[in-house]
């Protein structure tokens, strides 16, 4: 199967497009490809780093793009992990760059994320370290929360 993003013409394998549809039967709104949830995750990366500016609603779901990659690994055969680990792994690393560890505690005041491996789903427990927009007024109200809830613990 063949797709075209932009310029660059893309071969979807078939275990790529049987590991899409494994997840859109387990809940995924569609059968997406490989290629499509690295580029989204490459987006977000790339945002992260300039400084993501949309609501907190929409980076927790640009986040899941990650969750679908992590879900789609163990379903995938050797020959495709071992083509897209490593663009994988500097897309994880620049992530962890971008962003802080937190252990969730921003990201926990407005979606659910206690479900989450915190080893396995570590993108979850970081933060962005450039703060803008909506995103920034949100994760900071949330440290702000935070810090008040520890204080009157401490109290």
């Amino acid at each position: 199967m063949t797709r075209r993003r932009g310029k660059i013409l893309l071969m979807v394998s078939g275990d790529e497009a049987a590991a899409g549809e494994v997840l859109h039967q387990r809940g995924w709104r569609k059968a997406f490809t490989v290629a499509e949830m690295v580029h989204s995750w490459d987006l977000l990366v790339t945002n992260v780093e300039r400084g993501y500016d949309g609501l907190v609603d929409e980076y927790t779901n640009d986040l899941y793009s990650r969750n679908w990659l992590h879900e789609a690994w163990v379903l995938l055969p050797a020959h495709v992990l071992e083509t897209w680990s490593p663009h994988l792994m500097s897309l994880d690393n620049r992530f962890r760059r971008a962003t802080d560890f937190d252990d969730g505690l921003s990201l926990s005041r407005y979606h659910r994320i206690s479900s989450f491996d915190p080893d396995a789903m570590w993108w979850w427990r970081r933060r962005p370290r450039v703060l803008i927009g909506d995103l920034s007024l949100a994760l900071l109200l949330a440290g702000e929360q935070t810090t008040q809830d520890t204080d009157s613990h401490t109290s």
